[in-house]
Parts: structure tokens; C-alpha cells; sequence
């Protein structure tokens, strides 16, 4: 058994899905909207715009995968309670990802060492998203 994230947006997801796949050094391996999916049960939902909304996408992070999507069925309602949490070994990475997701993001925890991490940043992405980027303990 896998758990796989699932991170929904109202129309960015394919620029969300391009951010994060050069953030985390990730390959999208799947990418269809909602043109191509010609889903029944989602066409009299769409508006004409609303076609070229990703239907169903993959970004691989090594051996783990995240699946995105932009929804026309319900209003998003953002929520911070959960997130997501990415672990390097190494500081630079941290940095090198949260350099890419910063702009427009808001803090929430600055980029610093804590009593459980060398370099730790959380924070909620210009798409809303809350992520915590970190290293995998204090002897990184």
C-alpha cells in the first residue's frame, strides 16, 4: 500500500505542477486535461476555458509521486492544518527548493536550524499550498 498526496487547484495546477517539479527536481509522468479526458460525468461542468484545466497529473519525486489536479466540481476552501513535508539530506537542497517556491509564498516558520533540524522552512505557496522543507535531523 502507497498513500499518495493529492493537491487540487482552481486553474494553476499546470503552473503549480511545472513550480514544483523544478522545486523538488521532480518529472512530470502524467498530464491530461479535461479535453482529452472527455469525462461524461465532468463536461456539463466545464465551461469552455475550464477544458484545458488538468483533469488528472503525476509529478515523481524519486520513487514517490504526487497527483494534481485543478477541480470544477466544488469551491476550494484552503487548509493549513495539513501539509506537506519534504526531507533532504543535505541543507543545500532545503534551500535550493524553498529559493524556487518562495515568491509570492507567505512564512509561516522562517528557514533556520531547529532542536530537530539543521535547516527547516514552512510556508504556504503562491497557490496555497502549505509546505515544510526540511533536512532529516540536526547532522546534516
Amino acid at each position: 500500500m502507497q498513500i499518495v498526496p493529492t493537491l487540487n487547484f482552481s486553474g494553476r495546477c499546470r503552473e503549480a505542477l511545472q513550480t514544483y517539479e523544478k522545486a523538488f527536481l521532480g518529472k512530470i509522468t502524467c498530464l491530461i486535461t479535461y479535453r482529452e479526458a472527455n469525462d461524461p460525468a465532468y463536461l456539463p461542468l466545464l465551461r469552455e476555458d475550464q477544458l484545458d484545466y488538468v483533469y488528472h497529473a503525476e509529478l515523481a519525486l524519486g520513487d514517490q509521486r504526487i497527483i494534481m489536479s485543478d477541480h470544477v466540481d466544488i469551491p476550494l476552501q484552503p487548509c493549513y492544518t495539513n501539509f506537506l513535508t519534504i526531507m533532504y539530506d543535505r541543507v543545500e537542497d532545503v534551500k535550493r527548493a524553498y529559493e524556487v517556491l518562495r515568491e509570492g509564498s507567505t512564512t509561516i516558520y522562517p528557514l533556520e536550524a531547529t532542536r530537530y533540524s539543521a535547516c527547516r522552512v514552512v510556508f504556504v505557496d503562491r497557490f496555497g499550498i502549505r509546505w515544510g522543507i526540511m533536512t532529516e535531523g540536526r547532522g546534516a
